[in-house]
Order: structure tokens, then sequence, then C-alpha cells
């Protein structure tokens, strides 16, 4: 019942505002063009920053593990190529192709992740090196992809793809925030308190223009690809990668770590990189209320199963 209700407090209220964007648009309280103007200034701004003091404030040299970095990039990216490979397969649509495998592999640590391993285990220093070793890969490959695959965007251009990856915003906040956090710079109250108000207005930013754009009638035309896309998201991909991390031997802290990074539901920002690199993101916006739900139920499973076994 804990487990349960650990879940419901993570995940209930990220649905309820994701709800509340929607029936802001339907009274017309949101306009189309204030979501695309949120929507931009959330890609620009308020992610760059929210991933610019998560990095920036953990301490990845006390809790350096050579290891379990290697894994979460390993598993982050195997997961990316292999599901794009299988995409490329069976999904004709291109644009279609990039929302599916952002959907499938990128998780939302940032809400979810700290949270919850403190809860277990009263602490989060694994979070700073399990963010160190997907975080930044989960922004480069997703500007690879969502490029490679835009529907406005020239197919093939190599140079404007790397273009597109050096000038990302979000990356910027990445690499900005490893090296703050590596160089040990100690920000005045006034800058880090202001950074901090524009990093908490991300997320919820995010999901509010996630229920505003939502449409129930094109959600249901991509339904089968965003319904696998959640499996792969929240189950599949962790059944097979948590047993891998099980039989090298982590445990504890470390391997709730990996859990997180693994079963968290698919991230909102997801769907602002899709809409600002010219995709519909309505498969990714999908995506991002069926993991929310069904995060309620695997993540409790999850950690009712290592409990029950002893892993944690």
């Amino acid at each position: 019942m804990d487990n349960l209700v650990f879940s419901l407090n993570a995940t209930m209220p990220l649905f309820i505002m994701i709800a509340f964007g929607y029936f802001m648009r339907k009274v017309n309280i949101l306009t189309e063009g204030f979501l695309k103007a949120a929507g931009k200034f959330n890609f620009i701004v308020t992610l760059p920053v929210l991933l610019f003091t998560d990095l920036s404030q953990a301490d990845f040299v006390q809790a350096f593990d050579l290891k379990f970095l290697l894994f979460c990039a390993g598993a982050t990216s195997v997961i990316f190529w292999g599901v794009w490979g299988v995409a490329r397969l069976v999904i004709k649509d291109r644009a279609l192709q990039g929302e599916f495998v952002q959907a499938a592999y990128r998780s939302s640590t940032a809400v979810l992740g700290i949270a919850l391993i403190q809860n277990i285990y009263g602490s989060s220093s694994m979070s700073g090196m399990m963010i160190l070793g997907a975080v930044p890969l989960y922004n480069i490959y997703a500007v690879l992809l969502l490029q490679a695959t835009s529907p406005t965007g020239k197919k093939g251009n190599i140079k404007k793809t790397l273009i597109s990856v050096i000038t990302n915003p979000i990356l910027l906040g990445v690499v900005l925030g490893l090296l703050s956090s590596l160089i040990g710079v100690q920000y005045p109250k006034v800058i880090s308190s202001s950074l901090n108000y524009l990093a908490r207005m991300a997320t919820p930013l995010a999901l509010i223009c996630i229920g505003g754009e939502f449409n129930f009638k094109s959600a249901r035309s991509v339904l089968k690809y965003s319904a696998v896309a959640s499996a792969l998201k929240i189950f599949i991909s962790p059944v097979i990668f948590m047993t891998i991390a099980i039989l090298m031997g982590f445990r504890n802290e470390a391997l709730v770590a990996i859990f997180v990074m693994l079963a968290g539901a698919t991230t909102p920002s997801a769907y602002i990189m899709a809409r600002q690199y010219g995709h519909e993101g309505m498969l990714t916006a999908s995506a991002v209320v069926i993991t929310t739900l069904g995060s309620i139920l695997t993540l409790t499973l999850f950690v009712f199963l290592l409990k029950t076994f002893s892993f944690i």
C-alpha cells in the first residue's frame, strides 16, 4: 500500500497538470498563440535552466562510479539505437519514427528520479551519476533523431544537423551544468534562487502545453504507436535491462537509480522538443499520458519485486 501511495503521489500531479491544460484550452483561457510561445519559451529557457541546475548541483566527483556510469550510458544507447533500428523497418512515416523512438527511450529523471531514491534511502548520491550517464545522451540523441526525421527539415544534411546539436539550448544547459559541477562554481544566492525559480517552471509549463495542445482525434490515429512506445518505455526495456543490472551485481541505491532511468515515464520535455523540430507531437503527448498513468502500476510492481527479493 505504501508503494502504491508513493507512486500515486509521484505521478498523479503530472496527469492533473495535463488535464488542467486541456481544460484551460477548452474554455479558451489558453490560446494557440500562447501555447506556441510557451513551448518556445520552455525549449529555450526553462528546460535548459532545469538541466543546468540539476547537473550543477550534483556532486559527480564524490559519487563517481565508472561501472555504474558506463552501464547507464550503455543501456541508454542500446535502447535508443535498437528502437530506432526497429522503427525504421516497421514505421513508414519518418516523422512518426522520431516521435516513437523518443517516447520509448527518454525518461523523466528530473521529475521522479531524485524523489524516488530519497524516499527509499534518505539520500540521492547515485542520482547525480545516473543523470551524468543518461541525461546528456538523452538530449544528444533527441536532437539527432528529431532533426533527422523532421517533417520540415532537410533530410541527410549533416552540416545542419551538427549545427543544430551544437546550438541546441537544452544541450547547452547540460554542458554548462556539467562544467559548473566539475569546476565547483558557487553562485550567489540571488542568482541560484532566480535560476531555481525558472527551473521549477519547466515541468508544469511543459505539462500544461501538452494538455492544451492535446487532440483526442489526432491521438487516436497514432494510438497503436504510442501504446507500443509506452510498453517499451515502462515495462519491456526495464525488465530486460534491470535483469542485466542485477546479474552485473548492482544493488540498493545504484539499482534504484538504474530503475528510475529505465522505468520512469516519458519526459514532458520530449513533447516540447518534438514540436520545436516540426513534429505534430500527438504520438509523444499520448505516450507521456499513457506512461504517466501506467507507471503508477509498473513502478509499484518493480519496487515491490525488488524489495521482495532483497535487491534493494
